[in-house]
């Protein structure tokens, strides 16, 4: 395969691998916007529990009991 070939062969697969990244956050933009729209008024759940206030003033160490 000529040098001429192979150079676009590796151009077509750079614009498509770009295409393919600006598709990808443009897509994560519009369904953020919507979720944010959609969902706004929820509180997000945590994902960690966290020792009640109670507990964290009768444990100096931050060790639970």
């Amino acid at each position: 395969m000529p040098w001429g070939q192979i150079g676009a062969v590796l151009a077509v697969l750079v614009i498509v691998f770009a295409a393919g990244t600006l598709w990808f956050h443009f897509l994560e933009a519009i369904l953020g916007q919507l979720k944010k729209w959609l969902f706004n008024h929820k509180k997000p759940a945590a994902w960690h529990v966290l020792p009640s206030e109670q507990e964290r003033e009768g444990n100096e160490d931050g060790r639970s009991r």
